[in-house]
């Protein structure tokens, strides 16, 4: 490296946190090391025909510590001898020795200068392209027909380039708020920046000197800072690793280069500076879009048509024909939102600017117009509301408005669950309320159903906005800081007491509804009862499932899962059925006129909610099952359903049965996503799971499920040992330090009628619920119901426990506490 050493150079940089000498001082290694192996094993073989080209990040010289090597292999013809194919692959090899990860093609000028289908990334690459070593009449060659090639195809390569984008953009859910960011992947990363690079070069293109990029001071500091960061990552792993966890955040706040004192100040630098990338790229792929067809073309025409008095359409774009008038009239940006929701269509890239501008002006307005309801209620209230809030947040309106959301900009909380920040989370629960008008799911057109019956959507709009805002203060009680600051709000805007009442206590109950889904039985009484005290009308009850649906399903992609849309949904009717009727009875003492004898000993002493969760056919497989069990002692069933696996087992109750269940799922490696169990006068039970199989090991080896059954049965009949199967299940890899959970464990004697209600949250592990069962049934305890709820690594598992018929005593929810505490500690 020049006569500095790798080590050096690595010094510097944590010192100084310049990724510019890094990359420069790679670069120039690389060469040396392709340089001499070129005259090693190439040159003696190849005296002319053959040059070696750095392409992509290397032919710019920008490697990072791991970067892959990307290098064309100019040939006039390919290799003819074997001689030849060995000098080749000997030179290849050479490098692979050395340490380069080489991503290598082989070409001729002519297959350079040809746009391929397969191999279009080829051509972009050699934007970027420069002699390493070989011969420089071939290279002379390439770069006479490289500058018609890209004037000629530059619109085909551009078309290319923002197709990817849109899918690399689509991946990371089109936002830049990611807790734990890809800081060259995620929009707004280093792959961002060098796009609107490509595409400046390209559009620029003339047939006569290789295309170059137009300058960007603007973006120099940003590209510094990622450039930076992606360096320290590479250094820190060891290898190409572009992930910014939640670890990392932590400890490059200890390097000398440092420039915050803590992790949040710092993702909050990360994201202004992917803020002004990803606006760059955005802009630049808008501005290089081509004209389209003739039908696009009409459909544009159409919406240009929509132009009012202030504002003009062109090319999908909201343009203000008095520009200046922003100045003398601040409401006039508010109209331009307005009509944003109205119409689904973006601010032009010069609309967004000259809004910027007068943002000092906006806060003046605001300040001394604070009674400005009708007008929030109108933007929210509109079809495209979510996309007038984004363009509100990007352009700084809404912080201008609310100082209360300015709070929350790119601001961190971190957990297991959370993909996005608070403001990134925000609006995308608005956008998922939205996004229900459009749906064809038929698991989310039932809440389709309920937002078409809401008495007023800027309620819910508007809980949303505010409803995590009270995180910004960190007080560890975002609730009530949340209220706290929507009653400001919403006394400032003079909200109607109606409305702003509503609004309260959405905010207040928002976390209600989930954790009755993860803590309560849906079928028991009590938790219907709870639900229709929680909710009060079915007003309420509505708007509330709406919230608690939009709060789920804007954690992250994978958050809303059919299985909780059809735990949610569950819950509306039970709540529903709730406040229009009354219970039946708890236990089923009278069975249906109808049924038989057979049938009235099969259901009487089961919990009335049996009835209520089974249909006829689930009613008689399970009487089927009763009948075996009752000639050899146990019955197995297992379904597939839904994406998940339904396993069925009757058989006459033991000690430790739900336990030895629960560890043979779990030493399968299967999810527990439910549990539950019945039990008849006839001291018969019937136990269900539901379990998802995350690796779809059941789905490829279907002879799994056989020998699943048999391990079942084999634990049941006291055959296997099933905590040895436990046991040798391998633990999953360690959550983090800072953020490991402190296992907790509470009881409640009055949340049911006849049970004392067991909560415990712990850290996930396999086998954690078949050691809770064990616990509290070595505890001489009989579990009536058993629920979990699994959040990355947090697990939530609910248990409806009694003594000999009885509620827990005191004295023994003291010992239990003590002896689960150490359980989950194992």
């Amino acid at each position: 490296m020049n006569g500095v050493t790798e080590d050096e150079v690595r010094e510097v940089f944590f010192n100084t946190g310049d990724a510019r000498p890094v990359l420069a001082a790679r670069t120039a290694e690389v060469d040396r090391l392709i340089g001499e192996a070129f005259e090693q094993r190439l040159a003696p073989e190849f005296p002319a025909g053959v040059a070696l080209v750095a392409v992509g990040g290397y032919g710019r010289r920008e490697l990072f510590p791991h970067s892959d090597v990307d290098l064309l292999l100019l040939v006039e013809a390919d290799p003819a001898t074997q001689q030849q194919r060995e000098a080749l692959a000997a030179f290849l090899r050479s490098l692979w020795d050395r340490g380069l990860r080489l991503g290598h093609s082989v070409h001729t000028p002519r297959e350079c200068c040809s746009v391929d289908d397969r191999n279009i990334e080829l051509s972009i690459s050699l934007l970027d392209q420069r002699l390493v070593a070989g011969d420089r009449g071939i290279h002379a060659s390439l770069e006479t027909e490289l500058p018609r090639f890209f004037h000629s195809r530059r619109q085909d390569l551009i078309n290319h380039l923002t197709r990817l984008t849109q899918v690399r953009h689509a991946r990371y859910a089109n936002t830049i708020y990611h807790l734990e960011p890809n800081v060259k992947e995620c929009p707004g990363g280093l792959r961002d920046f060098q796009l609107v690079r490509w595409l400046s070069q390209l559009s620029g293109a003339q047939s006569y000197r290789m295309p170059v990029a137009e300058p960007m001071p603007e973006l120099e500091a940003a590209w510094r800072f990622l450039a930076a960061l992606r360096c320290y990552l590479h250094y820190r792993a060891g290898r190409d690793s572009n992930l910014f966890s939640f670890d990392l955040q932590e400890e490059i706040l200890s390097q000398p280069f440092a420039t915050q004192r803590d992790a949040a100040s710092w993702m909050r630098e990360y994201y202004l500076s992917a803020k002004a990338v990803n606006r760059a790229a955005l802009r630049w792929m808008e501005m290089t879009e081509p004209a389209g067809r003739a039908l696009l073309n009409q459909f544009r025409d159409w919406r240009s048509r929509i132009s009012t008095s202030d504002f003009t359409v062109s090319r999908e774009r909201v343009l203000f024909k008095s520009p200046n008038m922003l100045a003398h009239e601040p409401e006039l940006a508010l109209r331009a939102f307005a009509f944003i929701a109205r119409h689904g269509l973006r601010l032009a890239a010069d609309s967004e600017r000259r809004i910027a501008e007068q943002l000092p002006g906006l806060s003046r307005y605001f300040a001394e117009n604070p009674r400005l309801w009708p007008k929030l209620e109108e933007i929210l209230t509109l079809p495209h509301a979510s996309l007038a809030l984004r363009q509100m947040h990007e352009t700084g309106v809404l912080g201008a408005w609310f100082a209360e959301w300015a709070a929350a900009e790119c601001l961190v909380v971190r957990d297991f669950y959370h993909r996005y920040t608070v403001d990134e989370h925000t609006l995308q629960a608005i956008e998922a309320i939205e996004d229900l008008r459009r749906t064809n799911d038929p698991l989310r057109r039932r809440f389709t159903g309920l937002l078409e019956e809401v008495e007023s959507l800027a309620v819910l709009n508007v809980t949303l906005l505010f409803h995590d805002l009270g995180k910004a203060v960190r007080s560890g009680r975002h609730v009530e800081e949340s209220l706290r600051i929507a009653r400001g709000a919403l006394a400032r805007l003079d909200a109607p007491e109606e409305k702003a009442r509503a609004v309260l206590f959405l905010i207040e109950r928002h976390l209600d509804l989930s954790a009755i889904m993860n803590t309560r039985d849906l079928d028991d009484p009590a938790t219907a009862r709870l639900l229709a005290e929680r909710t009060g009308t079915e007003e309420r009850l509505k708007d509330l499932t709406l919230i608690t649906y939009a709060d789920i399903d804007a954690v992250h992609p994978q958050a809303m899962t059919p299985w909780r849309l059809e735990q949610l949904w569950r819950l509306f009717l039970v709540a529903h059925n709730e406040l229009t009727r009354e219970l039946d009875s708890d236990r089923i003492e009278a069975p249906p006129s109808n049924a038989s004898a057979e049938m009235m000993a099969f259901l009487t002493g089961f919990p009335s909610r049996y009835l209520r969760v089974h249909s006829e056919a689930e009613i008689a497989r399970h009487m089927e099952l009763w009948r075996s069990a009752e000639q050899s002692g146990m019955a197995i069933d297992i379904q597939r359903r839904n994406g998940t696996y339904l396993l069925t087992v009757v058989a006459t109750d033991r000690p430790f049965l739900l336990a030895s269940l629960a560890g043979v799922l779990a030493a399968f490696g299967m999810n527990i996503l439910k549990a539950e169990a019945f039990g008849n006068r006839r001291g018969m039970v019937l136990d269900n799971f539901v379990f998802a199989d995350p690796k779809r090991t059941l789905e490829l080896n279907p002879s799994e499920i056989d020998r699943l059954r048999l391990t079942l049965e084999r634990v049941m009949a006291g055959r296997a040992d099933v905590r040895r199967l436990v046991e040798q299940r391998r633990r999953p890899a360690a959550v983090p330090a800072p953020l490991r959970l402190k296992p907790s464990v509470s009881f409640n004697s009055e949340a049911t009628a006849g049970s004392t209600l067991i909560e415990v949250v712990a850290e996930d592990r396999p086998g954690l619920l078949y050691d809770l069962a064990r616990t509290i049934s070595e505890a001489g305890c009989n579990i009536e119901l058993v629920l979990l709820n699994t959040e990355a690594h947090k697990a939530l598992d609910v248990f409806y426990v009694t003594c000999n018929g009885a509620k827990l005593s005191a004295s023994q929810q003291a010992g239990l506490k003590e002896r689960l505490l150490a359980a989950c500690r194992r």
